[in-house]
């Protein structure tokens, strides 16, 4: 997905240096390529981030349960 994103970007950057003016060519690449190119990845990247933050708490539940286990170990 970033190869698509990097070739969306440099395709504006490209539009945008065409543009009449700095300040056009400025709000083409901001509207035309750089905000629908975060908003892409930013929706792409969301199973990933769900599945980071799974991962984390899962984690974080196992590990109080694993001290748990020693002590009992111990006293068998």
């Amino acid at each position: 997905m970033y190869i698509i994103a990097i070739g969306w970007l440099y395709v504006t950057i490209l539009v945008a240096a065409n543009e009449p003016s700095i300040i056009a060519g400025i709000i083409s690449f901001l509207f035309y390529g750089l905000l629908p190119c975060s908003l892409l990845l930013w929706l792409g990247g969301t199973k990933a981030r769900r599945q980071r933050r799974a991962h984390r708490e899962s984690l974080a539940n196992q590990r109080p349960d694993d001290g748990d286990r020693g002590d009992t170990g111990a006293d068998q």
